[in-house]
């Protein structure tokens, strides 16, 4: 199977990126809605970093999960211009129409790379691109897309997985995680996050993060970790414990460890390094610091410390990951990206 295509240049004078999003019958809204809101918030140079457009096996109406019916004007034609395709689910088990099986498997025998969300998953196996491979779909679909495709190797906690060309994610909002990740993939971290910032959303989490099935509520209306989480963003620079978060929180380590997973999905050292790391992708981004520099800004210490994170994390070197994202040559006089957010 061909190679995808890799992620190009930020600053590079080219089209948008072009995905179309693959709409089964009954779609959900929401999976559908994901994609427009987050790649047309990316610009880039002035000009949208992506284009995209909503296809589907019979133009027309198209049934959704609320009831409702959706004109869509595109046919599976439309795959043909596009970069990335994304299939979106409807939420619950489906036959996956046989002509949008094939239009996948065709796109992803020329090289194309190929996503899904929820239910969306069950066209990429039937289509046989996760044979092999890891992926993911909706907690509630994960034992019948096992028993269905025994050729793959489910992650059935996850929220989202990339395995070569092909990534998958769990449903409803682990679509903005993969969406928030393919947008990181190819413009960086620092554009990633303000894409997040501007659609309200969470910033960029880690795909191995829970998809919290039975994980309860915390008391405090879900922010019980907020101000703390705020107050150790202030402090990435610092060489912060789990005694130092406690202590910021007025609660004992036991009680901000269950507190925080409850919230977050992860614990808190793991939020912190994932945070830690993101920040570290911006400063390689956005300055010329050197390493050592980089390092001790986001609080992983030393420039090789520096290096095995984010080679685990991207499979870059600092420098690589520099290299290919810095987005210096963008900047205004005042340090005012020329790539921005759309409002």
């Amino acid at each position: 199977m061909p190679r995808p295509k890799p992620a190009r240049r930020p600053d590079q004078p080219q089209r948008p990126h072009r995905v179309a999003v693959i709409a089964p019958s009954p779609v959900s809204m929401f999976n559908l809605a994901i994609p427009e809101m987050l790649f047309g918030k990316v610009e880039v140079a002035g000009g949208p970093g992506y284009e995209v457009v909503v296809c589907t096996p019979q133009p027309g109406p198209v049934a959704t999960t609320g009831g409702l019916s959706l004109h869509v004007e595109h046919g599976l034609d439309a795959l043909r211009e596009a970069d990335t395709l994304l299939v979106a689910g409807t939420g619950h088990r489906y036959e996956p129409d046989p002509r949008t099986v094939a239009a996948v498997r065709e796109a992803a025998d020329a090289g194309r790379r190929i996503a899904s969300i929820c239910s969306g998953a069950f066209v990429l196996a039937e289509a046989g691109l996760l044979d092999g491979r890891s992926a993911t779909t909706y907690w509630e679909l994960a034992d019948e897309l096992r028993s269905r495709y025994p050729a793959l190797d489910l992650k059935g906690d996850v929220l989202y997985v990339e395995d070569g060309q092909v990534m998958t994610s769990s449903g409803y909002a682990a679509g903005i995680d993969l969406c928030l990740h393919i947008i990181r993939t190819d413009y960086g971290a620092a554009v990633a996050n303000e894409v997040a910032r501007a659609a309200l959303v969470a910033p960029v989490r880690p795909g191995g993060q829970t998809q919290f099935t039975q994980t309860p509520l915390p008391p405090e209306r879900g922010n019980a970790c907020a101000d703390t989480r705020g107050w150790a963003m202030r402090h990435l620079d610092e060489p912060l414990t789990l005694t130092d978060l406690a202590r910021q929180a007025g609660v004992s380590v036991r009680t901000l460890t269950r507190r925080f997973h409850a919230e977050s999905g992860v614990s808190p050292l793991q939020w912190l390094l994932h945070q830690r790391i993101e920040r570290a992708k911006e400063l390689l981004e956005t300055t010329s610091l050197a390493m050592d520099q980089v390092a001790q800004a986001c609080g992983l210490g030393t420039a090789d410390s520096l290096r095995g994170h984010l080679v685990r994390r991207t499979g870059l070197t600092p420098s690589a990951y520099r290299a290919q994202f810095s987005r210096l040559g963008t900047l205004g006089t005042h340090g005012a990206r020329n790539t921005s957010i759309a409002a």
